[in-house]
């Protein structure tokens, strides 16, 4: 017999129970975690696969990035199924994360840097720097959020998306055109501003951070020259040796940031940088480990990131969330629409570029769950940040595309899976 009658599913701002379960829902529920152990592992593998299945369709029918579709499968699975978490998830999950901003990295292509340089630059480091600054200050000095809670807002709503923007500049064709480039670049510059901002504020100063800094340094250093002759002398085999390289540096790495009380997202988005111009040659390899990524690895982060936001705690914030999303629009459009009419922009290119900026989910995640998993913020912040990342995805992105979206003669390419 199910004994409690209801389960609060979120707190009020009065610490009352916002909303409450059926009892026949939680007794349900009860049963549901008391079955799925980590003894069946099979069982829930079979759970969040179905649901990033789920995720796919879902995402090819309306045209949204897949990862914003996990991610509000995953709130809703979490809220209404208990999504079951052992380590083994965590783990899927953390791989994921570092392999995603690798491929991110990857993507970066230093011809387009350095003919943009200046526009990249200045558009990106804007981009980093307004919503951090606006954000850091709403959250401390109006909500009264101490420094390091405020500090991982200001990170986590200060990213661009690059899989929101990559995805629409291909499917778009504007990957191709100079507008487009100019996006790209500056999308990675300003990430580039978030990863290094959560590696500078939340790293401890002592000789294993510097250890880990010679580390990345020479990793850096090196790849570029030994991994086009590895891939060289190894060629495309079957046991993907390629591949193997890549994984074993990133988890070194990142194995070393753990220590160092750094993300481990931080050397795996410098060595894709390094290793963009061997990846922009080698197709096959960097498509073989997008799939492989995609297909098993980042459901399990995106699923997990969504399962962690309670829709009790989104109801009794959404004050707090209207707030939080507005300041992060009107901070990045005050900074980077004056840049784009300084160089040069059209009217409509400036505001399409300031709404596709304005788009965040990636790494507007990852820098939210490093705070909760660091016991930087609580479950409720959590929540709060991740409702505003995935607004910031979906908002801009369908104006800028409904009503500003410039023309263009490049042709339209095959969209990613991503």
């Amino acid at each position: 017999m199910c004994l409690r009658a209801h389960r609060k599913v979120g707190p009020s701002a009065s610490g009352r129970p916002l909303l409450t379960a059926p009892r026949a829902f939680v007794c349900a529920s009860a049963w549901w975690e008391r079955r799925l152990t980590v003894d069946h592992a099979w069982l829930i593998s079979a759970v969040w696969l179905g649901l990033a299945l789920l995720a796919s369709v879902v995402s090819i029918r309306i045209g949204v990035s897949v990862a914003l579709v996990e991610i509000v499968v995953g709130a809703v699975a979490g809220n209404v199924i208990h999504l079951p978490s052992p380590d083994w998830v965590m783990y899927l999950a953390g791989v994921g994360s570092i392999l995603l901003t690798f491929l991110a990295g990857a993507e970066v292509d230093p011809t387009v840097v350095r003919r943009h340089f200046w526009s990249s630059i200045g558009l990106g480091v804007v981009g980093f720097a307004a919503p951090f600054a606006g954000v850091l200050a709403y959250t401390h000095f109006v909500s009264g959020w101490p420094w390091p809670q405020a500090e991982i807002a200001g990170l986590a709503l200060s990213t661009t998306s690059v899989a929101v923007v990559y995805a629409v500049m291909v499917e778009t064709g504007y990957n191709r055109t100079e507008l487009g480039k100019i996006i790209l670049a500056a999308c990675f510059v300003n990430d580039l501003g978030t990863v290094l901002g959560l590696g500078v504020l939340f790293a401890d100063y002592d000789l294993w951070l510097l250890a880990f800094a010679g580390a990345v340094l020479l990793a850096m250093w090196v790849l570029p020259r030994f991994a086009p002759w590895f891939f060289a002398r190894v060629g495309s085999r079957v046991s993907e040796p390629e591949t193997k390289l890549v994984l074993l540096v990133l988890f070194a790495l990142g194995g070393l940031a753990g220590v160092a009380k750094v993300e481990a997202v931080l050397p795996a988005y410098l060595v894709g940088m390094v290793l963009a111009p061997l990846f922009l040659k080698e197709r096959i390899l960097a498509q073989r480990m997008r799939v492989m990524a995609f297909t098993l690895l980042t459901p399990f982060f995106f699923l997990r990131a969504g399962s962690l936001v309670g829709f009790g705690t989104v109801v009794a914030a959404a004050g707090l969330i209207a707030v939080l999303f507005a300041t992060k629009m009107l901070t990045k459009s005050v900074g980077i629409w004056p840049l784009t009419a300084a160089f040069r922009f059209e009217r409509r290119e400036g505001v399409y570029t300031t709404l596709m900026m304005c788009t965040g989910l990636t790494f507007g995640s990852i820098c939210a769950l490093f705070g909760l998993n660091h016991g930087l913020i609580s479950q409720d912040q959590y929540t709060v940040l991740v409702t505003v990342v995935v607004a910031s995805a979906v908002v801009p992105t369908l104006i800028a595309q409904r009503w500003f979206q410039p023309e263009h003669t490049a042709p339209a390419e095959e969209v990613p899976h991503e």
